[in-house]
Formats: structure tokens, C-alpha cells, sequence
């Protein structure tokens, strides 16, 4: 057990290194070769994830009424309501659903609205569209999959355990053998994680940029490597707890923002619409 608790301290130590290494060729390119990078790998990954989840529920196609039948009498049945009415069940749904939907998809931090202000585009409202796009496909339509991809391919689902990678990759064994599904999932998960660091490091960037400069920038993207590094070395949990305390901390005075530019948004979205040049 020391041996192999050491062997994965090594493992985790030079992948941490090799993301930052990676990252720092990105961040040397500035913004543009940011932009390459994530507009390739992330659409091209969500393809195939798409077709993998697709693959498996076609293939156990006869199971997705009896999935849906669970979804909704796991969530409205007697035992979940009182669960719910106790505050017990409730609370955890709301602070998980929070937690998790805050990495899906950035709807409430704040952070996405930093890239999307970086787009040539000729309306901020058109450029809003799309991140109410994001949030529609990330949550609504990969997490669906996700979710009818696990139950319909009948793998076991361990109840009040938190579930990693493993469940999703068991799921896509049922159809695709261990060794594929496996590879698959290792591979998905470092472009999505590397295409996630990559979109953090520019949110601070500029962050760090309009507080203090554009020569506090470089200090920034050295420590923010490092700590890649450093991340990758973490515990999980803690690592999980520290991100999730400090988007809510973030998401705080942006939901204050957007109460405060909600007349702006309305005014300029009925603008957008009223001009019928815009929907062509």
C-alpha cells in the first residue's frame, strides 16, 4: 500500500507538471492561441463523447422509458418528498446541484461573461444568445446523455457514494470493452481539463489585469502555473472544497451585478428582437 500510494504521488506529480508545461506554452501565445486550442479540442471531444453516450443508448434503446420512469420516481415519490420535507434530502440536492452545476456550465460566477467580452461580434445581446447556448448544451443536453447513458446501460449505481469517472466509463464498457472505454475517458478528461485550465487562466489574467495592470499579469500566469502543480498534488476532496468556496464567493457580487444591469439587459434584448434584421 506505501509503494502504491507513492507510485500514484509520482503520477500525479508528473502529469501536474506536464499540464503546466503545457499551459505555459499556451499562456505565452496570449488570448489567440488560447482560443485555437480550446475551439478545436473542446467541440471536437463533446462530439465524441456525444456519440459514445448515443452509441450505448441506442444499443440498450428498450430501457430508456423504464430510465426516465426512474428519474422522475426517484425524484417525486413519497419517500423522497418526506426526505426532501425533513430538510435533509433537499439541502443535499440544492448544495451538490449547486456545486456541480457551477463547474457544467459557469451560469451565475460570472467568469464565461469574461471570454465572451474577448468575441468579435457586432451585438452584445447576439454574443449573449450563445452563452444561453452553453449552458443549454453542457447542462441540459451532455448531462442528460450522461445521465440515461449510465442508467439505461443497467450498471450498478452506489447510492449516497460520490461517483468519479468510473461510473460513465463502466457504462461505455457495456458496449465498447473496458480497455476502449477506459482509454476514451482518460483521453476526454485531459482535453476537458486542459481546455478548462486554459479558459481559467485567462479569466484571471484579466482579473489581474484591470485590478492591477497589465505588468502584474506575468506574476499572476507564473503563480497560476505553479499551482497546477500544485492542484494536481492536492487531495481531491480538498481541491473540490476550495473550488467550490471560492465560486461562491464569486458568484456573490455577480448575481449583486446583474440585479443592478437587469434594466440594461432587458432594454437591449427588446432592442435586439424589435429589429427584425437581426433574425435573418
Amino acid at each position: 500500500m506505501p509503494k502504491m500510494a507513492e507510485n500514484s504521488g509520482t503520477v500525479s506529480l508528473v502529469v501536474g507538471v506536464l499540464m503546466a508545461v503545457l499551459t505555459a506554452v499556451a499562456l505565452l501565445g496570449g488570448i489567440k492561441r488560447i482560443g485555437k486550442i480550446t475551439e478545436f479540442v473542446v467541440p471536437f471531444m463533446s462530439f465524441l463523447y456525444i456519440i459514445f453516450t448515443l452509441t450505448v443508448i441506442f444499443c440498450n434503446f428498450r430501457n430508456v422509458g423504464n430510465a426516465f420512469g426512474m428519474i422522475f420516481a426517484a425524484a417525486f415519490t413519497p419517500k423522497a418528498v418526506l426526505g426532501a420535507a425533513s430538510g435533509i434530502a433537499l439541502k443535499e440536492a440544492l448544495v451538490w446541484g449547486l456545486r456541480r452545476s457551477a463547474f457544467s456550465n459557469e451560469a451565475g460566477l460570472g467568469s464565461a461573461a469574461i471570454a465572451h467580452a474577448a468575441a468579435e461580434t457586432d451585438s452584445a445581446v447576439k454574443q449573449g444568445l450563445f452563452g444561453i447556448f452553453e449552458v443549454f448544451a453542457d447542462t441540459l443536453v451532455i448531462c442528460t446523455l450522461t445521465g440515461l447513458t449510465v442508467i439505461v446501460s443497467g450498471v450498478d449505481i452506489a447510492f449516497g457514494v460520490k461517483p468519479g469517472a468510473e461510473l460513465i466509463t463502466n457504462a461505455f464498457a457495456t458496449i465498447f470493452g473496458n480497455r476502449l472505454a477506459s482509454l476514451f475517458v482518460a483521453i476526454a478528461l485531459v482535453f476537458f481539463a486542459y481546455s478548462t485550465i486554459l479558459g481559467w487562466s485567462l479569466y484571471g489574467t484579466r482579473c489581474t489585469e484591470y485590478l492591477f495592470g497589465m505588468k502584474a499579469t506575468k506574476v499572476y500566469q507564473i503563480i497560476f502555473i505553479a499551482m497546477i502543480v500544485v492542484g494536481a498534488t492536492t487531495s481531491l476532496d480538498v481541491a473540490w472544497d476550495l473550488a467550490d468556496t471560492f465560486n461562491g464567493l464569486m458568484a456573490i457580487p455577480n448575481f449583486i451585478a446583474l440585479f443592478a444591469l437587469s434594466g440594461v439587459v432587458a432594454k437591449l434584448t427588446k432592442e435586439y428582437f424589435a429589429d427584425k434584421t437581426n433574425l435573418k
